[in-house]
């Protein structure tokens, strides 16, 4: 069976500070997320592309897990590869360093930038200004949460034209230890689109959402629930039809809503949760 062609451009990043490292895509092919983005935490992430070979995921973090640099576990990938001419990767490592590799036989345009903490690529792109755009917007946005800052450097990437042949799937993933639900977790960010005409609006709108379910808010910034606020908490509880005692009624409900990650008793309240609760 002939590899997939992921005609596609994407970005592998980290940030070491956070311990977080990712990757975010978007291609003019089905479920681009099934087969691009590969990471794990303290070890590195991978995105493989053009005549794409999935193996260079788990394979290249192997290799990354056994102590490889980028450039290192990419030249073993691709050396050891006769399809390597049509292949395209991007690789960062658990120190940050990073590499790129473009196949001699991957369809116009294609190409890759590498620098600190990142790798950036694309074929079958409408010119390199997409990759440029990549690269340039995470030199730019360093500070925002990786997520973000990914997030951004493909909007910024399909505003200088992106895939040549239009818009279809994306997604990303961010990685770092125990920061999944429950802390029991690696996967910080897992969202994918598989099939849509804008796929990075939805994906920015999952994100969305996803930050308002599972995001964290300081718990300086939480409110203290007072006489006041807890009479209007048990009314709107009661109006939605959760009742009984404050606690068992406000978990039930935030259980419900998917915001269990968001509560925690009910002397304090996450403003988050206070919002939703009074928008429902």
């Amino acid at each position: 069976m002939a590899d997939p062609i992921v005609a596609t451009y994407s970005i592998v990043g980290c940030d070491l500070e956070a311990g977080q490292w990712g990757v975010a895509v978007q291609s003019k092919f089905l479920g681009v997320g099934s087969i691009v983005p590969w990471a794990e935490p303290e070890v590195g992430a991978v995105a493989t592309q053009a005549f794409a070979n999935p193996r260079y995921g788990p394979e290249g973090l192997a290799l990354l897990r056994e102590g490889l640099s980028a450039q290192a576990a990419a030249d073993r990938l691709t050396q050891a590869d006769e399809g390597r001419a049509e292949r395209q990767l991007g690789i960062v490592d658990a120190e940050g360093r990073s590499a790129t590799f473009t196949g001699a036989d991957c369809n116009a345009w294609a190409g890759g930038r590498a620098g600190a903490g990142y790798a950036a690529q694309g074929n079958i792109l409408v010119s390199a200004a997409t990759v440029d755009w990549l690269a340039e917007t995470f030199e730019g946005n360093a500070g925002q949460p990786l997520a973000t800052r990914l997030l951004d450097c493909l909007d910024a990437a399909q505003a200088a034209g992106g895939d040549s042949r239009g818009q279809q799937s994306a997604a990303l993933l961010v990685v770092q230890r125990h920061a999944g639900y429950a802390g029991l977790s690696d996967a910080l960010v897992d969202l994918r689109v598989d099939d849509h005409e804008c796929p990075l609006t939805e994906l920015r709108r999952l994100y969305d959402l996803h930050q308002e379910l599972f995001g964290k808010t300081p718990t300086e910034e939480w409110i203290e629930v007072d006489d006041v606020l807890a009479d209007e908490l048990r009314e709107r509880l009661a109006r939605l039809g959760y009742s009984g005692e404050l606690e068992e009624a406000f978990e039930s409900w935030a259980g419900t809503e998917n915001l269990e990650e968001r509560v925690q008793g009910t002397e304090r309240i996450d403003p988050v949760v206070l919002e939703c609760l009074r928008s429902t």
